[in-house]
């Protein structure tokens, strides 16, 4: 199997055996490429630090909205003045992670930020790594003003209903899913996914954040060598062979983020 996890966070200070022995096991596991995702200003250099000597991992730099509350106004005019010229120097390849977050408050700030953060991928024909979280309606309608972005994008660990899956697709978005498809409660997951169009699905691991396995709580972080877990899941779910989907979800990422 090969695939690419298309969400992950490989500068977080879980891995403390460092990233790179993390990333050598993942590739051992058919996880042939993937994307470092950066949170906030303080950390985008870290991120892009580890990613850098990582073969097949490219990056995505944004203002994660759990992020927003810590900073100032000035600090984050400052960041997002200087993210164009980091993603082109960097060869990011999205900007995110980025979003709304309902449990981190302050939805009209949050707002602000995330316009600011799509704005720079329309004008950067850049894809986008969207994180939203319990407050999918305020999403849709921020989308909705926006409109379709040109190069798309993806929303990472959707939580969202199979219901609002047809919302998203509307406005050219694609879906990923991540651990919480193998848990052994997964029925709403599980069928978001399936009602998401082949051409549309990715996967990731959102790694060290949603270990996968029955239950969450046997284990203490996630990592990029679980992909297959996640891709065999979703097989299970949709009568496919987790090779095919596999096969399938790598060709979606090459297309949508470039690779």
């Amino acid at each position: 199997m090969r695939a690419i996890d298309t969400h992950v966070h490989l500068d977080d200070p879980a891995f403390i055996e460092g990233a790179a022995a993390v990333w050598q096991e993942a590739r051992r596991a058919g996880v042939e490429g993937a994307i470092a995702v950066g949170v906030e200003p303080a950390t985008w250099s870290r991120t892009l630090a580890v990613a850098r000597g990582l073969p097949g991992v490219r990056v995505a730099l944004g203002i994660h909205p759990q992020a927003v509350p810590a900073l100032d106004d000035e600090t984050i005019g400052r960041a997002l003045a200087d993210l164009p010229a980091l993603l082109g120097d960097h060869g990011a390849v999205a900007i995110g992670e980025c979003g709304l977050d309902g449990p981190a408050g302050d939805l009209d700030r949050q707002g602000r930020v995330l316009r600011e953060q799509l704005a720079l991928a329309r004008d950067l024909a850049l894809p986008v790594s969207l994180h939203v979280f319990r407050v999918h309606g305020p999403a849709l309608k921020l989308l909705r003003d926006l409109g379709p972005l040109p190069a798309g994008g993806v929303v990472h660990s959707y939580s969202g209903s199979a219901e609002l899956v047809r919302d998203y697709l509307r406005l050219g978005w694609s879906f990923s899913f991540a651990g919480a498809v193998t848990r052994s409660n997964a029925k709403r997951p599980l069928a978001a996914a399936l009602a998401v169009p082949l051409d549309h699905l990715l996967v990731e691991t959102d790694a060290p954040f949603q270990p996968t396995g029955a239950d969450a709580r046997d284990r203490t972080r996630g990592e990029p060598r679980d992909l297959p877990e996640v891709i065999g899941a979703l097989a299970r779910a949709r009568g496919l062979d987790p090779e095919e989907l596999a096969e399938t979800t790598t060709a979606n990422a090459r297309r949508i983020f470039r690779l």
